[in-house]
């Protein structure tokens, strides 16, 4: 802009130095030369001013003003008009003011322009700020990301470092259990081994036993024909004074004499005949002793006489007495050793006990104190005290002449199914759906052994020295009470829901949910099985309850229809259904010791009591 206006002053002194010449030095007329130079020079320093100020203030706006000047076709009519301008037909005064006039157009155009710019250069310098600001936060953000990723990278090394730790720890362990399970599986072997090498010594052992049996078997058969051959040849002579007395009132002495006499006499036909009791007896002990292999019971509860009275039960054939014995279902029912009392109990919380007299079941007691349902009962062996288990996670002991319990036995963490007198009458074990056995000592009221089972318990019974179980996994358990061990599992056809001992131990009953009742002969190394169904007969429900007659010849359960099925244990068949007393399903049924009577109960209250008169 500078230039430009140095070049328009320059091309005015120059039109002006030319006019001067052609007017031949004079003055335009109508005015003075001096008054003509000053307003010249006035105009250019007011130019010249002007374009000091607006090239300060604008120095970029200038310059590309003056290039849109250089430009414009305006800039080159300019320049053209003042080249040709005629001599003649204007004067420089009234050139300047056109130009002047023109130029203030121009100004004017060139100055709105300069405003838009300016606008535009605001907002330009608004975005510009706004993108600085954003690329400030921009740079923030990467810091941040940059610090997060050198924390990463940190941790990445340190979880790297960690790993190979671990790593090299897993491997060592890997190392170690791979060694383990090679001295596992050679310790496996040489188990295996010696339980051959075992078993190969026990069986020598009982066929040296069993040689050395018969040997003394055959030497004893000799004497003993040896004897009766001898007794056989000798001649026997009888005295009929030495008959027996036909009146019982004879001297002491004549007693001793007739004792003597009748002695000598025994001895004499023991000799001569091979009929006499003694050679019978010796005969039975000789011919029915058994070789004895691995059992459950054990050998003095095999030389033990039958527990009970009972000589043959009676099958049960007709409905005494029915009644609704409590409030609720019953779930449990026992005779008492004396076959005289019964106890029922329900899920109304309480026991009660009934006389049974000439065929009718009279009300005694009601034994309380169980916050929940009763699941089974049982009299001890002397028949004054009663034992229940219970939902609420514990068993209760009674007196019979008391109506609150002397004893709580709790520590179970679920409801318990069984409890049972054991052997000793101190001790009581209970088995429980926390899959647990526990023995207790009612001197003390604690639990002295806990036993650890891999299934629900539902039922269980005390033997000699043993506990057997029942389970819902399908398998029966015989414990070794002594050592709190398992000796030994025999398999059950489907979950056991109840379990009952014979009067002589020998057999146990257990009741399954395959509508199946399973008779297992204890004595036997391979515990011979014996399956019972029948036709129309179903498990009612997870704690049916079975039983076996007192003197071993029959079985009896209750169906899910209300029936309640006996079989005959020889012939393995169906012997008697009774059915249309029962409106629901029985859960439990129980024989009493003599053989008399059989009761049954069930879920909708009723207690029937049956016999066979």
């Amino acid at each position: 802009m500078a230039a430009d206006s140095v070049a328009f002053s320059r091309r005015m002194r120059t039109d002006s130095a030319g006019e001067s010449e052609r007017s031949g030095g004079f003055v335009v007329p109508g005015g003075h030369g001096g008054s003509g130079d000053t307003w010249r020079r006035h105009i250019v320093s007011q130019l010249k001013n002007r374009d000091r100020n607006q090239s300060d203030s604008f120095q970029d706006l200038i310059r590309f003003y003056s290039r849109l000047l250089d430009k414009s076709s305006l800039t080159n009519g300019i320049l053209s008009c003042s080249v040709r301008r005629p001599c003649s037909d204007s004067s420089p005064v009234s050139s300047l003011l056109n130009q002047n006039d023109h130029l203030k157009k121009t100004t004017g155009e060139l100055a709105f322009q300069v405003l838009e710019l300016q606008q535009q250069i605001k907002i330009k310098l608004r975005v510009l700020d706004e993108q600085d600001s954003s690329l400030l936060a921009e740079r923030r953000r990467l810091a941040g990301a940059f610090d997060v990723r050198q924390d990463l990278q940190e941790r990445v090394v340190q979880v790297q470092e960690e790993n190979g730790a671990l790593k090299m720890e897993y491997d060592s362990l890997l190392e170690r259990q791979r060694g383990a399970e090679t001295r596992l599986r050679e310790e496996k072997v040489r188990e295996g081994n010696l339980v051959e090498d075992m078993i190969h010594l026990k069986r020598q052992a009982a066929a040296c036993m069993n040689n050395r049996n018969e040997r003394r078997s055959r030497a004893r058969e000799a004497n003993l024909q040896k004897e009766l051959q001898s007794a056989a040849r000798s001649k026997v002579a009888i005295d009929s004074s030495f008959s027996a007395p036909t009146s019982r009132s004879t001297s002491p002495k004549n007693e001793i004499q007739d004792e003597s006499t009748e002695r000598r006499h025994t001895r004499l036909f023991r000799s001569a005949s091979a009929t006499s009791p003694r050679i019978l007896t010796s005969f039975r002990e000789l011919f029915n002793r058994k070789r004895r292999g691995h059992s459950v019971c054990s050998l003095e509860e095999d030389l033990k006489s039958p527990v009970g009275i009972c000589l043959s039960a009676r099958v049960p054939a007709r409905a005494l007495h029915v009644l609704e014995a409590h409030e609720q279902g019953i779930n449990t029912v026992r005779f008492s050793s004396s076959s005289d009392l019964l106890a029922t109990g329900g899920t109304d919380r309480v026991i009660k006990l009934w006389e049974v007299r000439a065929g009718s079941l009279t009300h005694r007691a009601t034994l309380d104190g169980s916050t929940e349902g009763i699941t089974c009962v049982e009299f001890d062996s002397a028949g004054s005290r009663i034992l229940a288990a219970s939902y609420d996670k514990s068993a209760l002991l009674w007196r019979l002449d008391e109506s609150v319990p002397k004893l709580t036995l709790t520590g179970h963490s679920r409801k318990v199914t069984a409890a049972r007198f054991s052997t000793l009458l101190h001790q009581v074990v209970t088995g429980s759906a926390d899959r647990t056995i526990r023995l207790w000592d009612l001197h003390r009221a604690a639990c002295v052994q806990v036993v650890e089972v891999a299934s629900y318990c539902s039922d269980l019974v005390c033997s000699e020295n043993c506990i057997i179980s029942g389970h819902y996994d399908c398998k029966i358990r015989v414990w070794d009470s002594r050592a709190v061990s398992c000796v030994q599992e025999l398999p059950a056809q489907g979950k056991v829901t109840s379990l009952d001992l014979s009067s002589d131990h020998r057999q146990l009953l257990s009741c399954c949910r395959d509508d199946c009742l399973q008779l297992v002969d204890l004595r036997r190394w391979s515990n011979d099985r014996t399956c019972f169904r029948a036709e129309g007969f179903k498990c009612g429900s997870d704690s049916t309850k079975a039983v076996i007659s007192p003197d071993g010849c029959f079985l009896a359960a209750g169906s899910a229809d209300g029936t309640v099925y006996i079989w005959n244990v020889a012939t393995g068949n169906l012997e008697t259904r009774l059915p249309d007393k029962h409106s629901s399903s029985i859960s439990a049924v129980s024989w009493s010791l003599s053989g008399e009577y059989f009761v049954s109960v069930d879920k909708s209250r009723r207690a029937v009591l049956w016999s066979d008169i």
